[in-house]
């Protein structure tokens, strides 16, 4: 991992994106970490990176935690059941 100040990636943006294939780049501003260079393999792996980073999908996620705690969700067999009720 390395850490850059924003003015240095600025400067060498080119270089910093080719180094992030080695791993991430933090870059500071006034030395605090204000963001990430992160090299992508592929669309899938942008895909993933993008939806982990999607304030609605959160939220949904978060809500569906929220029930299955408060219900306890659904048996191995009755998911299932519904799955293949729904696939038709």
């Amino acid at each position: 991992m390395r850490i850059a100040p924003v003015a240095e990636v600025k400067a060498r943006f080119s270089a910093f994106v080719k180094e992030s294939a080695q791993g991430p780049v933090v870059v500071t501003r006034n030395g605090k970490p204000v963001a990430v260079l992160l090299s992508v393999a592929d669309d899938d792996e942008l895909e993933g990176l993008l939806l982990a980073h999607s304030p609605r999908l959160q939220e949904l996620l978060q809500t569906s935690r929220q029930e299955i705690q408060e219900s306890g969700g659904l048996r191995h067999e009755e998911f299932w059941r519904r799955a293949a009720k729904g696939a038709r």
